[in-house]
C-alpha cells in the first residue's frame, strides 16, 4: 500500500487540481505546540500563572475541544499521525527517536533488558517514510503553497518537510528542540546558514518568517505548520520574562504545581507569536478564509529539569515544570495527563464563535476532516484510522467510536509503562504490559466522567466493562501490527524496579540521564 502511493501521486494532483479550479480555498495555519499542556492556557480552566491572551483570543473566534488526544504522549508519533491520519502503533514511530543516526523503518522489539526490566520494550522506526500520502502533499496536490516553520522531529533528509509535500522549511532542522537555545546565538549547523542577532528569540523568528510566507503567498491559497519549538527543553527564555514569572510565583502559595518561571516565559513566549499570526492574517484581511488549528503534541512535563542547563542557569532545577493537575500524569505517561491536549478549531462558515465541546477528538482524526470538507484528493489504497469531525465542527453530535494510545516503552523519569489504552465513552481501559509480579499485565479501569483524575481503578469492580475494552484492545492491535512488549527472559524478580504500576517515579530523576526517549 504504502508503495503504490507514490504511483498515484502524479494523477491524485492532476485531479485535486482540476477539483479546486473551481472553488475558493480556505487557507489553514496549523499550530501545533511542543510539550503544552492541557491547562497550560487559559481557556481550559482559569490560570493563575501563565498568561496566554492571544490563544485565548483564538478560542473566542472558533471551537474549543475539551477532550481532544494526542495519539501518544511524547512528540514524534503524534506529528506522524497528524500527517498520515493512521496510528503510530501502525507507522511504526512510538519514541521520539528520529533526530538519531540510525535510520530504521522496520518496527520490532529491543532484543535485550536489565534484570530490573519486566518487558521487552519496542525499539520504535526513526524515520517517518516518504512513501505515505501525507497532510501536505494533498494540500500541495490540492493547488495550496506548503510551508513548514519549526519543529519537525520526523527524520533529517531524505525525510525533511522538504520530501512530505512541503515548498518550505524553516529552520530545516531535525532535532527534538532548538539547537543550544531558545534565545540566539544558537548552535545550528553551519551548513543550514540560520544564525540569529543576540538576544533574538528562536519563537519570534519562526514567526516571522511564516509571516513572510502568508505575505508571499496572500493571492493563493496556503497551508503552513507553525509547529512551534515551545515549550520543550531546553528551558530557555528572554531573562526579562523569566524575571517577570518570578515575581509572580512569590506570590503564589507554596507547593503551587504552575510557578516554574522560565516554564511560564516560555509559554508567553509562544503566545505572543500566535498573537502576530493572528495579527497577520487580520492586517492581510484573509481571516474570514483562513482555518486555525491549534493543538499540543502531547502533554505537560510534569518532574523536575535536575540537571538541565537551563535548570542550574536559572536556578530552577527543584521546581516542576508545570503541573497537568486536575488530571494525573504527563508527557511519556499513558494517564490523561499525557495524552488530554488543549484544541481550538476556527473554521470559518463551520464552526461557531467562543463555542466549547466535548466530543472525542484524536490527532488521527484532523487529515481526513480536512480531506472530507475540503475534499482533499487520497489514493484509493489509503486507509485512515482517523475520522472526520465536520459533524461536530458544524455543532452537530460525532462519535468516533473507541479512541486508542499506544505506548511500548518505559520512561522512569516520567513514571510511565508500557502500555494501551482504550476510551470508550466515559470508560477508559488501560492494559500495563507485564507489570504484575508473574509478568501478566495489569489493567486499570476509570470512568472519566465521575474521576477525571483517575484516582479510583474500578477494575475489580467491573470485570465485564474491563472484558469488553480489554477485547478492543487486543483487536486494535492485531489490526494495526503493534508491536506489543514480550516478557524480559532475563527479568530478575528481586532486583529493584525503578516505577510501580501507578505510574509514580521515584527520585527525582533528570530526564536527560535517566531517559534519552524523552528527547
Amino acid at each position: 500500500m504504502i508503495t503504490f502511493h507514490r504511483l498515484l501521486a502524479p494523477l491524485v494532483a492532476c485531479v485535486a487540481s482540476l477539483a479546486f479550479a473551481a472553488a475558493d480555498r480556505p487557507n489553514v495555519v496549523f499550530i501545533l505546540a511542543d510539550d503544552l499542556g492541557w491547562n497550560d492556557t487559559t481557556f481550559n480552566r482559569p490560570n493563575a500563572f501563565y498568561e496566554t491572551p492571544n490563544i485565548q483570543r483564538l478560542a473566542q473566534r472558533g471551537l474549543r475541544f475539551t477532550q481532544a488526544y494526542a495519539a501518544n504522549p511524547l512528540c514524534s508519533p503524534t506529528r506522524a499521525s497528524i500527517q498520515s491520519g493512521l496510528y503510530p502503533a501502525r507507522i511504526g514511530i512510538t519514541a521520539p527517536n528520529c533526530h538519531l543516526p540510525q535510520v530504521v523503518l522496520e518496527k520490532g522489539t529491543v532484543k535485550k533488558a536489565a534484570p530490573t526490566a519486566k518487558v521487552l520494550v519496542a525499539a520504535s522506526v526513526t524515520r517517518f517514510d516518504t512513501s505515505y500520502w501525507t497532510l501536505a502533499k494533498a494540500f500541495k496536490a490540492g493547488g495550496y503553497a506548503t510551508g513548514h516553520f519549526g519543529k519537525w522531529h520526523l527524520g533529517p533528509e531524505p525525510y525533511s518537510p522538504l520530501q512530505q509535500g512541503f515548498d518550505v522549511d524553516f529552520p530545516h532542522w531535525p532535532g527534538p528542540g532548538p539547537a543550544g537555545s531558545y534565545v540566539a546565538p544558537w548552535k545550528f549547523p553551519a551548513a543550514l546558514q540560520f544564525t540569529g542577532q543576540p538576544g533574538e528569540h528562536i519563537e519570534d523568528r519562526m514567526a516571522t518568517e511564516a509571516i513572510a510566507f502568508m505575505k508571499a503567498h496572500r493571492n493563493e491559497p496556503f497551508y503552513i505548520n507553525y509547529w512551534a519549538f515551545s515549550v520543550h527543553a531546553p528551558y530557555d527564555a528572554k531573562p526579562a520574562l523569566v524575571e517577570k514569572y518570578r515575581a509572580k510565583a512569590a506570590k503564589l502559595p507554596p507547593g503551587s504545581g504552575q510557578r516554574n518561571p522560565v516554564y511560564g516565559a516560555m509559554v508567553q513566549s509562544l503566545d505572543e507569536n500566535v498573537g502576530r499570526l493572528l495579527d497577520t492574517l487580520d492586517e492581510l484581511k484573509l481571516s474570514d478564509n483562513t482555518i486555525i488549528v491549534f493543538f499540543s503534541d502531547n502533554g505537560g512535563v510534569h518532574w523536575t529539569a535536575g540537571t538541565e542547563e537551563g535548570a542550574k542557569k536559572f536556578n530552577i532545577a527543584d521546581i516542576p515544570i508545570t503541573s497537568n493537575a486536575p488530571l494525573r500524569g504527563g508527557k511519556a505517561t499513558t494517564y490523561e495527563g499525557g495524552t488530554r491536549e488543549p484544541c481550538v478549531v476556527v473554521w470559518p462558515g463551520l464552526t461557531k464563535a467562543g463555542a466549547a465541546t466535548e466530543t472525542i477528538i484524536q490527532s488521527i482524526d484532523f487529515f481526513p476532516t480536512f480531506a472530507d470538507v475540503l475534499k482533499l484528493k487520497v489514493p484509493a489504497t489509503l486507509k485512515f484510522d482517523g475520522k472526520s469531525f465536520a459533524p461536530a465542527l458544524r455543532g452537530a453530535a460525532h462519535d468516533r467510536g473507541p479512541t486508542f494510545v499506544h505506548f511500548p516503552h518505559q520512561t522512569p523519569a516520567a513514571g510511565g509503562l508500557p502500555s494501551t489504552w482504550v476510551r470508550v465513552g466515559d470508560w477508559k481501559l488501560i492494559r500495563f504490559y507485564g507489570q504484575n509480579d508473574d509478568l501478566t499485565d495489569v489493567l486499570e479501569l476509570y470512568n472519566l466522567r465521575d474521576d477525571l483524575s483517575e484516582t479510583n481503578n474500578l477494575a475489580s469492580h467491573n470485570p465485564a466493562k474491563v472484558k469488553e475494552l480489554n477485547a478492543l484492545i487486543t483487536g486494535f492491535l492485531k489490526d494495526t501490527e503493534a508491536v506489543v512488549p514480550p516478557r524480559n527472559p532475563d527479568y530478575n524478580p528481586s532486583a529493584k524496579t525503578a516505577t510501580t504500576p501507578k505510574g509514580k517515579a521515584k527520585g527525582k530523576a533528570s530526564k536527560q540521564k535517566s531517559d534519552p526517549i524523552l528527547d
